[in-house]
């Protein structure tokens, strides 16, 4: 068995919100995001417990489409750019920010292990 226990992270409403706003759009416009994103989505919307790994991906994500906030049309609803759709598949600011918190205490939970880990070699 794994030394490391996997954390439960549940997104919050704000979270499903985005995710499900994400969906309904996807499916009126029939633009944005890709499988994952809709795979995501659905995880979010339904308030799925997340593995770490699912949370570091959504920091990814993030971290790599954040210029898509730059896009014409972004946060419009009547005409929403791709991007913008596919943010909220990912479960939008709210995502952003639930799962940057998540990652600095799964960063924080790692180092207080490791440094647990040097005393007791001592």
């Amino acid at each position: 068995m794994s030394e490391r226990k996997h954390s439960v992270h549940i997104p919050p409403a704000e979270v499903a919100s985005a995710a499900e706003k994400g969906l309904k759009l996807r499916a009126q416009f029939r633009r944005g995001g890709t499988t994952i994103g809709i795979a995501r989505a659905i995880d979010l919307q339904n308030r799925r417990s997340l593995s770490d790994q699912t949370v570091r991906r959504m920091v990814s994500y993030f971290t790599r489409h954040k210029v898509d906030k730059r896009a014409d049309n972004f946060g419009d609803e009547e005409n929403p750019s791709t991007g913008y759709i596919a943010w909220l598949l990912w479960g939008g600011d709210a995502g952003q920010k639930w799962a940057e918190e998540h990652k600095k205490a799964m960063e924080a939970v790692k180092e207080t292990a490791r440094t647990t880990a040097v005393r007791q070699r001592r």
